[in-house]
Formats: structure tokens, sequence, C-alpha cells
């Protein structure tokens, strides 16, 4: 018997990780029709990857697509063509989705950012007849958040697996939640997925990006 190559130990791995992750939470039902959220960034292309293989198990059926959304007023450089290729090889439908981060000042620029994001991918899923968004939160990206619901809040609490926004009559998945992010960095590496332009001013400098070191810092304790 043939031995597995890396690349099949590690898609078998995944594809483990998330069948059971969407058995146990019910992320996926009969009939559903699923946008995924893709930014360019190696978490979402393997959530889209992921995505696309599982559609093709008999049961349950369901169906998916594909958003990437553009922040016309913010330097990040997007190869939407690449995206798009990307997803239709995949057999998936692409859909460029353009909008600006505007709102409350008072708010920190990231939080205007991602909610601007988060509003067009919802008017966007409603627009394509879906009942569900798929985001690519990995396990590290959950833990991160809990370190600074902590911090910030005194809040134990975090990303759950699924989320139901009654306001706009969506679930929110998170079907990676138990993947490392050194899996998903292992599989962009093998599967040679391109990066996308970074210019945002406060990537590096923000909460999220200084808890992320706190979190290996934990990890090297244990």
């Amino acid at each position: 018997m043939a031995l597995r190559t890396e690349e099949e130990q590690l898609m078998h791995r995944l594809r483990h990780k998330f069948h059971k992750t969407a058995a146990e939470y019910e992320l996926i039902a009969e009939g559903d029709r699923i946008l995924v959220a893709v930014s360019g960034g190696k978490d979402s292309l393997a959530l889209l990857e992921l995505m696309a293989a599982r559609v093709r198990v008999l049961k349950p059926r369901f169906s998916i697509v594909a958003a990437h959304v553009v922040m016309t007023n913010i330097p990040y450089q997007s190869d939407t063509e690449y995206l798009t290729t990307f997803a239709r090889n995949l057999g998936v439908e692409m859909h460029i989705v353009e909008t600006s981060s505007t709102g409350d000042t008072r708010k920190s620029p990231c939080f205007l950012c991602s909610w601007n994001r988060r509003k067009a991918l919802f008017e966007t899923a409603k627009a394509l007849g879906c009942n569900k968004i798929a985001l690519g939160h990995h396990q590290d990206d959950v833990l991160v958040t809990l370190l600074m619901n902590m911090t910030f809040q005194g809040a134990f609490s975090t990303m759950p697996p699924a989320l139901q926004m009654d306001k706009f009559d969506m679930t929110i998945i998170r079907p990676l939640c138990r993947i490392e992010e050194r899996e998903i960095q292992r599989l962009a590496e093998l599967h040679e997925y391109r990066k996308q332009q970074k210019n945002c001013p406060h990537e590096h400098s923000s909460n999220r990006s200084r808890m992320a070191e706190v979190l290996a810092m934990l990890e090297k304790l244990n």
C-alpha cells in the first residue's frame, strides 16, 4: 500500500476536522444556499476549497456561491481576476462587490472597515438568495478573540461556530474553527495560493495583532 504524500495527509486531516465541525454544530443543512466570503487571504481560499469539496458529497445537498468585497477607499489591492479564476476552477461562481468604509468617525478604522464589509456581504447574500454566510475564521482567530474579550471586555466569550443573525435573517457559520492557522498556512504553500497585496496602515498595530503575539507566547509556554 502506497504511503500518502504530505499533501494527501494534510487534506485528509483538514477534511476530517471540517466534516466533524459541520456535523457537530449542524452548520450545513439540506437545501442551504451558502455565500462563502472570500477576502483573498489564505484562510478564505482554504475555506472555499473545502466548501467546494463538501458540496460534492451526497448529503446534505446544498449549494454555494462566493463573494469578494472590494473597499474602494482602502489601499488594498485585490487580484479579482485570480480570485474569480480560483473559484471557477472549483466550480464556484464568484461575485465581486464594491463598497467603501464610511460611518461614525468616533469608531476605529478597523471596526468601520469590518462593519462595512460585513454589511456588503449581508446585502449580497440576500440578493443571491442565500440563507447562510461562511467565514474563514480558524482556531487561532477564535482563541485570539477570546483573549481580546477577556482583556478588554472582561467577558469569557468568543466567536461561535454558528450565529443566527435575526436582524438580517441570516446565519453566520465558521467551518474552519477547529483548524489551526499553521495547517492552513501549509495548505497555502502546497497549493500555491497567491497572496493579495495589503497596504493597510493599521494591520500590524491593532489590538488583534498584539493579542496574536500573546497567543504565540502562551503556545510556547504550553
